[in-house]
Formats: structure tokens, C-alpha cells, sequence
């Protein structure tokens, strides 16, 4: 069965800002990879390798020009043009012409999955079912999507944050249709939101007499929408990574845990490193430093006088601020220094929209 991937990339990353307001969130990086790169890896590595990325307007430019055709991903990369966001259902419904009689994945491009999706695919059936939905259980069942489950374990209903939940399984936003949920898409009306929503185009798909399959996924998964989502999902990542030296140590007496350390980077001797760690290429961690655990830092970037633990540098950044920073997301080309021989004493900040500081 030929099956195709599709990979939506239409949001404007309103929620991560002012990180989104130099580049869109499915370049945002955990653990020094671009969220979207895992999702293209999940597909790849499930047998999907016919990829279509549906962006929006907002990053569409910088999307295509980091993943290219996706050869270097062992993948084939067509980009699709939504434009404006006006739901899930409607950036699918964009990919007829791309996904022509064959079955689909559908992937949210800023969603994180541990064990991958090849168990959702291998286990479709498209001959029985028009879809199936990847599913997680979940403690509080009533913030979330929720499916009604049949004595068969065909998706029999959809519940948008029910207040008297009909199971604790909660849609993750993984999907596998048959073409056949282009004539519910077609059928739907915007909702409150405002947008066409793929939970009611499913519903319609079971209104016609058509089987959903449900399929439960173990591990974690993970929405990167906001900045504690970024930093929590790097610290999943951070938790299975292999030690990976191809840059230099000068010193290991102070280095301890698990490193991924990039070409061209340098460990100065006198710098405490605790891992997990993840850091870029061509970085200097300099002698003054402490790292980790739980800290990816970005590519090109020098740190050095900072305790930075349980944070992410999305790379181009220079660190050297005699602080202790924890919990911290920090934006591409920030730039963190110290103020103390400046007078007046004080902070001096630029903040951007939408920022949180606790000094």
C-alpha cells in the first residue's frame, strides 16, 4: 500500500513569541534539531518517504530553504501553499491534488512523539477503515479532544473537552485517512473558531457508515506550542541521547553525564558540564562556565561566566552574563552581558512582545 505523508506547518507561533517573531516554530530547535525534523524522521522512518508540507504565509521562506527537496533526509519534500490559517481540516483539504487515491499520515509540524509512528501506519488498514487516529491516555481528560471508544476499539465519537469525558483517550494530533475525507472537508462549515475543524470531518466520516480505527500510542508526545513546552520537550529528548564528541574536551575533569558536543565546538578547560547537554557547532563554552544538566545551546555561540541549566539557546547567541539562568528559552542572536561596571547600576533590557522576566 503506497501511503504519503503530510506535515502541517501553517501556524503562525503566536504562543512562542517574540522567539517566532525572527523565524517560524517548526525551526525552533530540541536538543539542537529543528522540531519539524523529527516529524520528517518519524515519517521516514515508518516507510513514508512522499512528504507534503502545507505552510502558511508566516516562514514559509525559511522552511523551504532549511529542508530543501529533503534528499538530505532521504526524503522527497513538495511544499503546499495554504496561506492563511483556517484550521486543520482546511490545510488538509489543500493536499488533494498532492495525495491524489492514496492513503495519508497526517502530522502537526510542532508535535513531538517518542517512539515514532511506525506501529500507526503498519497497522492501518484502508481497505476497512477511511481513518484512524493516533490516541494517548491522559489524567485530565476534559481539557482535551477526547474519542468514544466501541466494544470493537473503532472510534465511534468525537468529544471536543467534554465535561463528563466518555474515556481518558486524547487525540494527539496524528491521523492516517483515505481519501475518502476529502468530501467531509468539503461539506464542513467554519466553526465558533472560525475554522474548519478535523475533528468534525471525522465525526462525518462515522455519520456516513465509515470505521475510524483508534490506535494508542506509549511515550511520551509532546506539543511545542509554548516555551515551557520547548523546554520540557528538550528535556525528554536530552534524556535518551548517546554521548557524541566530534568537537573538543581540553579538559574532562569537571565534565560528567551524557554530551552531544558539535564540529568545531570547544569544552575550555575549567568549565563544568553536566549532562544531559546538548551543544551546537562552533561554539566556545569557555573556562568560567557551567552547563547543564538538561541544556541544549545553539550553533556559533560563545558562553561563558553563566550558570545555564534546564534551558535552550537557540544558537547565534552570546552568553556572558555573571548570573545564574534556569528555565530559560533564549532567542536567536540574543545577547546576554554583564552590566556591572555600567552606572547607573540597574538591568538593562530590550524585551520583546509577549516576554516573561523574573530578575
Amino acid at each position: 500500500m503506497t501511503m504519503k505523508g503530510i506535515i502541517l506547518a501553517g501556524g503562525t507561533g503566536s504562543r512562542l513569541r517574540p522567539i517566532t517573531h525572527t523565524g517560524p516554530k517548526q525551526l525552533v530547535p530540541v536538543a539542537n534539531k529543528p522540531v519539524m525534523e523529527y516529524a520528517i524522521e518519524d515519517l521516514r522512518d515508518a516507510g513514508v518517504t512522499e512528504i507534503g508540507i502545507v505552510l502558511g504565509d508566516k516562514g514559509r521562506d525559511e522552511i523551504q530553504a532549511y529542508f530543501g527537496d529533503g534528499s538530505d533526509y532521504d526524503v522527497d519534500l513538495t511544499y503546499i501553499v495554504q496561506g492563511e490559517p483556517l484550521g486543520l481540516a482546511h490545510a488538509v483539504g489543500c493536499t488533494r491534488d498532492f495525495v491524489g487515491d492514496d492513503s495519508f499520515v497526517v502530522y502537526l509540524g510542532d508535535d513531538l512523539m517518542r517512539e515514532g509512528i511506525e506501529d500507526l501506519v503498519a497497522d492501518f488498514d484502508s481497505s476497512t477503515y477511511a481513518a484512524g487516529i493516533g490516541l494517548q491516555e491522559v489524567n485530565e481528560p476534559s481539557r482535551y479532544g477526547i474519542v468514544d471508544i466501541g466494544d470493537n476499539g473503532d472510534v465511534v465519537g468525537l468529544v471536543e473537552k467534554p465535561d463528563d469525558p466518555p474515556s481518558n483517550l486524547a487525540l494527539i494530533g496524528i491521523y492516517v485517512f483515505t481519501p475518502a475525507i476529502f468530501e467531509q472537508i468539503e461539506a464542513l462549515e467554519p466553526s465558533w473558531r472560525g475554522e474548519l475543524e478535523i475533528t468534525e470531518a471525522i465525526q462525518g466520516l462515522l455519520e456516513d457508515g465509515h470505521r475510524v480505527q483508534s490506535h494508542t500510542v506509549h511515550g511520551w508526545w509532546k506539543d511545542t506550542g509554548k516555551p515551557e513546552d520547548v523546554l520540557h520537550a528538550n528535556r525528554l529528548v536530552l534524556d535518551a541521547i548517546e554521548k557524541d564528541i566530534r568537537g573538543e574536551i581540553e579538559d574532562d575533569e569537571n565534565i560528567r553525564g551524557r554530551i552531544d558536543l558539535g564540529e568545531g565546538s570547544v569544552i575550555e578547560a575549567g568549565a563544568v558540564i553536566r549532562g544531559p547537554v546538548s551543544i551546537g557547532e562552533n561554539t566556545r563554552i569557555g573556562a568560567n562556565a557551567y552547563i547543564g544538566p538538561y541544556t541544549s545551546i545553539g550553533s556559533d555561540s560563545e558562553i561563558d561566566n553563566v550558570h545555564l541549566e534546564s534551558s535552550v539557546t537557540i544558537g547565534d547567541n552570546k552568553i556572558t552574563a555573571n548570573r545564574t539562568i534556569v528555565d530559560s528559552l533564549i532567542g536567536r542572536h540574543a545577547t546576554l552581558i554583564n552590566n556591572e561596571n555600567k552606572k547607573p547600576k540597574g538591568d538593562r533590557l530590550v524585551v520583546g512582545q509577549n516576554s516573561s522576566l523574573e530578575l
